[in-house]
């Protein structure tokens, strides 16, 4: 186990299908991918791996559903030529530069710059009329004080939505709407999830770059995106307020939904970070096969650590891209072996239980 790179871990229904059936992509319905703004480059050649060996062998419709970063990644997937689009990603990620002290007007600039790198010149008619994927988008609508883009007024919005989260996850329905954006061709799993207030508006070439740039615009750091086309009047902002690691249900009966991940842990909403007794429903990963770097593997990265947001305020920016491109070098060894799972038929002998 020590000298792996990569685990697979997956829900009892998953486990039980995948250890009497064996694995079949054709069996994949749902593609799930987490917030986590900078922690996506580890995932980076993985991602290369899954678009060219596992996605020409699925079998459609396949529901891509992502919040944040996922969904970044995910726009990646449904484009014409995915690895292209990684790869315009994953540069203009690495080289994103600020002035010394850069406001929130500066950051959502350069964010959209860099999903404009990603989108190249037909990505949302790519994504919207893919043959195979169904891409949803999942946001939050802010309600009261965390609708506010004057600092004083969303803070303290955010701290009661906080301590009203400690004591209850649901009472961020106080101040958040969950807000999907989906495509309307093929109703997800989602569709209908319940837990919280929740606005379903059609995904469409006309509000895609506004929903998706919404869908990280992480409060504090990224201006809110004010009244999306095609959506009730609001700011929506990153979807992981709520669904941080996508506690939803996400899979169709008899499909099973490939999750690849930062790590092993699966953390409900953005303010559950620290609440360590706070988990997802066991029901929405019954059917779930997660992918993620062994412990091991990341203790050999540089610092020990995925790259991350604090980066940017603890390190010179020559510094830090110098470390994010030897971590992005460092997991072509989950390339590397995830290609070789893929190729020896090992997945069924490598699951875990989740």
């Amino acid at each position: 186990m020590n000298n792996r790179a990569l685990r697979f871990k997956a829900g009892p229904a998953a486990y039980k299908d995948i250890k009497t059936r064996g694995f079949s992509e054709e069996r994949i319905g749902t593609i799930a991918g987490a917030s986590g703004g900078a922690k996506w480059l580890v995932l980076s050649q993985l991602d290369r791996v899954i678009t060219e060996r596992i996605l020409p062998k699925l079998s459609g419709p396949v529901h891509l559903i992502g919040s944040s970063i996922g969904a970044w990644r995910f726009c990646c997937y449904a484009q014409s030529s995915p690895r292209n689009a990684i790869e315009r990603f994953e540069s203009a990620y690495l080289e994103q530069t600020y002035s010394d002290q850069p406001d929130v007007a500066e950051i959502t600039s350069k964010s959209r710059e860099i999903l404009e790198a990603l989108l190249g010149e037909s990505g949302p008619q790519d994504i919207i009329n893919h043959r195979l994927f169904r891409t949803h988008v999942m946001t939050v609508r802010s309600r009261l004080f965390t609708s506010s883009e004057l600092r004083p007024l969303l803070a303290g919005g955010l701290l009661a939505a906080a301590a009203s989260n400690f004591v209850s996850r649901k009472s961020l329905g106080i101040f958040f709407r969950r807000s999907l954006f989906y495509d309307p061709r093929d109703l997800p799993p989602f569709y209908n999830a319940s837990g919280f207030p929740l606005d379903r508006i059609r995904l469409t070439e006309t509000n895609f770059v506004d929903a998706v740039l919404a869908s990280a615009a992480i409060p504090l750091v990224l201006q809110g995106v004010r009244d999306i086309d095609g959506a009730p009047e609001g700011v929506y902002r990153d979807g992981g307020i709520i669904d941080y690691h996508l506690d939803l249900p996400l899979s169709d009966p008899d499909r099973l939904t490939l999750f690849p991940h930062f790590f092993e842990q699966l953390i409900p909403g953005w303010f559950d970070k620290k609440l360590a007794w706070r988990r997802p429903n066991p029901k929405h990963t019954d059917r779930t096969i997660l992918i993620f770097p062994s412990a091991e593997f990341i203790h050999r990265l540089p610092n020990s650590k995925i790259p991350d947001r604090s980066d940017f305020t603890t390190m010179s920016p020559a510094l830090r891209v110098k470390v994010w491109r030897s971590a992005v070098a460092a997991c072509e060894q989950l390339a590397e072996e995830l290609n070789d799972v893929l190729d020896k038929g090992q997945l069924p002998a490598r699951l875990e239980r989740l």
